[in-house]
Formats: C-alpha cells, sequence, structure tokens
C-alpha cells in the first residue's frame, strides 16, 4: 500500500446508507467543524462565537466532522483537545480514526490524491506517526474514539444535512475537494445527492473552502466545505473557516453565504488569536519538523485562494 494516498476499506460506505436514520436537532443554528487540528485557539474562538449567538436568543449546536487532531503532539495539549471536542457532537476524520485504530500501511490515512506533492505526503505520515505516540498515552480517548461514528445525518429545518468528513463514498474521499469543482463534478454531485436523500452536504477533509448551489432533478442542494477551522484558508488570511447552518442568518460577515429552502449557510471566519498559537505551535514543531515544513506559512499567512473564488454555483 501507497502510505498516505489509499485508505483502508473501512473507510468506505455507500451514499444509499447514509441518510437512512437522521437524527432530529432542535437548536436554531449548526456550527459544522472539520479540521480544527489541535488548536486550542480556533476553539476558543467558536466557542465565542458561539455564545455571542445564544446571547442573542440563538441555540447553537457544535458539529465536528473530524481531523479535531493533529498539531496537538503533546499529552496535555492532546488531552485537552480531545475532552474539550467530546462534550459535543462527533463525527470522525482520518486523522481521528488512524489514532483510535491505527493501519498497517495506512500512514497518515489521507488517501492524498495524485496532484499532492510526494514531500507533503511523507510529512503527514510522520505527522501522524508522532501523533500515534502520544495517543497511546491516552488508552481512555482512544477509546471514546473507537466510538465515534463517520458521518452523521442531521434533520434540521426540515431538511437532510449530511455530515462527512471526505465524501459521501469515503471518510478520505476528495470528491468535495476545491480541485474536484474545478475540474467538473456535476455528475457525481448529483448521483451523491440523490442516492443519499440529503439536501446540504458539509465536508471538509481537502483543507480549501468551497460553497456550493445547485439544482438536482428540480431540488435545491448545497455543498459546504470550510476547508480548515484550525489555520488560514484565503490570501493574506490566517483566520479559520467554520461552515454554519442556521434558521436565519449569521450576527458577523461570512466569508460566502447563501440561502435555500429556509436554510441560510455560511462559511464563517474563526479568528483565533494567532500571536498566541505561533510560539506554541513552534514549540512542538520547530523550524525543520514536518509540521512546520508543510503548515508553517499557511498558518501564519494563509493561502493563495481569493474569497471570491469560493462559490461555484451549477445547476446538474
Amino acid at each position: 500500500m501507497n502510505e498516505g494516498r489509499s485508505c483502508p476499506l473501512a473507510y468506505r460506505y455507500r451514499p444509499s446508507e447514509l441518510c437512512r436514520k437522521p437524527r432530529q436537532v432542535s437548536e436554531d443554528v449548526l456550527y459544522i467543524i472539520g479540521g480544527l487540528y489541535g488548536n486550542p485557539y480556533a476553539l476558543d474562538e467558536i466557542e465565542r462565537m458561539a455564545l455571542a449567538e445564544e446571547r442573542q436568543g440563538r441555540r447553537v449546536r457544535l458539529v465536528f466532522n473530524g481531523d479535531f487532531n493533529w498539531f496537538n503532539a503533546s499529552d496535555s495539549l492532546f488531552r485537552e483537545i480531545n475532552s474539550r471536542v467530546l462534550k459535543h457532537m462527533v463525527s470522525l476524520g482520518n486523522v481521528d480514526y488512524e489514532l483510535a485504530n491505527p493501519n498497517d500501511g495506512a500512514g497518515c490515512g489521507c488517501a492524498y490524491p495524485d496532484f499532492v506533492d510526494q514531500g507533503v505526503v511523507e510529512r503527514s505520515n510522520t505527522i501522524m506517526e508522532r501523533l500515534q505516540r502520544v495517543a497511546g498515552n491516552h488508552p481512555d480517548i482512544q477509546k471514546r474514539l473507537r466510538l465515534l461514528p463517520r458521518y452523521r445525518c442531521l434533520l434540521f429545518g426540515g431538511l437532510k444535512v449530511l455530515v462527512v468528513h471526505g465524501d459521501p463514498e469515503s471518510l478520505a474521499g476528495w470528491g468535495l475537494a476545491r480541485e474536484s469543482f474545478v475540474a467538473g463534478n456535476q455528475l457525481k454531485l448529483a448521483e451523491w445527492f440523490v442516492e443519499s436523500g440529503a439536501d446540504v452536504i458539509a465536508s471538509t477533509h481537502t483543507c480549501l473552502p468551497v460553497l456550493w448551489s445547485g439544482t438536482v432533478e428540480g431540488r435545491s442542494c448545497i455543498v459546504a466545505n470550510n476547508g480548515s477551522a484550525g489555520m488560514g484558508n484565503l490570501a493574506q488570511d490566517p483566520r479559520g473557516l467554520i461552515t454554519r447552518i442556521g434558521l436565519r442568518g449569521p450576527l458577523a460577515e461570512p466569508v460566502a453565504g447563501l440561502d435555500g429552502r429556509g436554510l441560510s449557510v455560511s462559511l464563517m471566519p474563526v479568528a483565533y488569536d494567532l500571536d498566541a498559537w505561533l510560539p506554541r505551535f513552534d514549540q512542538l514543531w520547530p523550524s525543520g519538523s514536518a509540521a512546520a515544513e508543510s503548515y508553517r506559512k499557511r498558518i501564519a499567512g494563509g493561502t493563495s485562494l481569493t474569497p471570491g473564488s469560493v462559490d461555484f454555483p451549477y445547476t446538474v
């Protein structure tokens, strides 16, 4: 197996299975939080955002859809992140899965496609090896992670919100990546919406944000990929992003947003304390380390992506 590019069979599922038994939620707002990557200051800010909404009479449910672990490679920070996250509704990402259920030959479990440089793949495998050693010191947390589902389907505002980590076929799938939208994945999207019965699909995993709206067999459908909650997503912008789904619009200005079928779906910035996080990151991952090589520049300054290129309006 090509470590980091392939994924275990246990990651696979069928789109038709995903929304058979949706769970009713009664809150007014969902925060879908993917790719926290072990950043406690991003979690602080997300909790502050939720509190601000609650003070306006809006009940908020935090939903973590995986990879809340990654940079938290110390015993204290590993325990802090997992203890805080596991108080909420949670499903697994490939990182969390491999911490709870290590698979020989899976590496990081990222299932990186060919367009991702091999150096990135190898460094991710190295990060995973270190984090697995830390996780091994916390068997109680590993046990709790093993009990988590790979996806969730929520009945919210009368619509089915499918929360996955990768895509509707795999925990680490790249079918909802920005690159897939650029390549034109309308037909596959249509298949997934028809087979699953979902109205909204919320994803993460692939690290760059996407907000898509389209019509599938006369039905309005939405995809939201938040990129990363715990590090920058846009050009010269170190803020994280989460997906907000609400019965009313957000209190603050979103990076991108749309309304459909009574729901407001937005990619909301997470303006966490970067000055506090960078020194801790540097202590855990000094210059030359795998995480520093792959991520520090992005954490400090974002990506090359402009806000205007996040939206993908298509009809399929």
